[in-house]
């Protein structure tokens, strides 16, 4: 009998690719489900990103296999994207590459990082596809501990304590998600000092640190960094365009080298139309429009989001950033899908259960920014009406 590589024995479908065929059967027995689940921007790029795309699509020359490297207009605009926002100097031509969204520029970093058997640290809570890749891929995954009590910062005095002989990556997340910890200037320094000590490469993952926050930072920052980091950034959060799969990484010459040696034998670049209009809206969106999508626009919404969050009576932390908001449940509740099930299923609203994020997140809620203020003002409605009644 076939039987599936042993990858697939370790590895579950991922989260919301499930969760979601359970609300889709909920919807076509009529219960109309409003979800906040998942972090995917419902507003549009702006009006320049899609009039340029538009325009290079009715070119009859712009259809082929483009560089895996990445057009120059496109790299060009990404390192002015980091000295408009972070002040960082990048040069275009060798330390930069765009990915096609970073989950795949996980699994290329890892290929070009780690032997099967190399040990990478991975945050508890954390992004899920940090475990599953390394899973897939046969790495020896340590967890690390994020706690609310340190502001969702890393323990270094617990780091130094493991045996980190074998590690090869350490993933970090900042703004954190899904815990909306802030960047702090602190960590990333001490993030360097620990990679450049351990010899250990320092991958941070960074599409959040626009959203909700006024004073944006990148590990890049840091004197040294590029010698011993990598950075991730992406335009699904920062210009609502998830579906447009436009990412990058930043780093030294050298690895960035390394990483488009594996990811040129993987895939070719995305479609040159996307790669133009990516470059469009990193060199034309304004300050006020990121301020009216960024800051504006999810302002109102979390507004709503801690409403929810009150009537849930979780508790929740008022500084977090981001576009998401991370909630305690209360002890009463045995388990977090006590509260969760009961949300879908009699307030008929889909919020996210921390422990998908890991073991520290078991307590936990995850309420999406990503709906429009009418639906998120008729989910606090619906909850009202099941978690409110005398």
């Amino acid at each position: 009998m076939i039987q599936p590589a042993n990858r697939v024995t370790e590895i579950q479908e991922y989260y919301f690719s499930r969760k979601l065929k359970e609300v889709a059967k909920l919807n076509a027995e009529g219960m109309d489900i409003i979800s906040l689940a998942i972090g995917s921007p419902d507003m549009p790029p702006s009006k320049q990103t899609i009039d340029k795309l538009c325009e290079v699509a009715q070119r009859p020359d712009a259809h082929g296999y483009q560089p895996t490297v990445g057009i120059p207009e496109l790299r060009k605009a990404m390192a002015g994207f980091y000295k408009r926002w972070y002040n960082v100097d990048l040069d275009w031509a060798t330390e930069i590459q765009p990915l096609i969204g970073s989950k795949e520029g996980i699994l290329h970093v890892t290929l070009a990082f780690c032997n099967v058997g190399d040990e990478v640290l991975i945050p508890n809570p954390g992004y899920p596809t940090y475990t599953a890749i390394n899973k897939i891929l046969g790495t020896k995954i340590t967890y690390y501990d994020l706690r609310e009590d340190n502001g969702w910062q890393p323990d270094f005095e617990a780091l130094e304590k493991m045996d980190l002989s074998r590690v090869k990556l350490m993933w970090t997340n900042y703004p954190n998600m899904p815990t909306g910890g802030n960047a702090r200037m602190e960590t990333y320094e001490r993030l360097v000092e620990f990679a450049k000590k351990h010899d250990i490469v320092v991958v941070n993952d960074n599409p959040y640190s626009l959203v909700l926050n006024e004073h944006p930072m990148s590990i890049m920052q840091v004197p040294g960094a590029k010698d011993c980091c990598i950075e991730f950034n992406s335009m699904s959060k920062s210009h609502n365009m998830p579906g447009w799969r436009v990412a990058m990484i930043s780093s030294n010459k050298t690895f960035i080298s390394w990483i488009l040696k594996v990811k040129s034998n993987i895939d070719n670049g995305s479609f040159r139309g996307i790669q133009l209009a990516a470059a469009e809206a990193f060199n034309t969106n304004s300050d006020e429009w990121h301020h009216e999508y960024n800051i504006v626009n999810y302002r109102r919404r979390r507004d709503i989001a801690e409403e929810i969050m009150k009537v849930l009576d979780c508790k929740f932390d008022p500084n977090q950033v981001g576009m998401f908001l991370w909630g305690k449940i209360p002890e009463k509740y045995a388990d977090v899908e006590d509260l969760t099930e009961k949300v879908l299923h009699e307030a008929r609203v889909f919020i996210t259960p921390g422990f998908i994020f890991g073991s520290n997140g078991k307590r936990y809620v995850r309420i999406s920014l990503c709906a429009k203020d009418e639906k998120m003002k008729e989910a606090l409605e619906r909850i009202k009406s099941v978690f409110e009644k005398k």
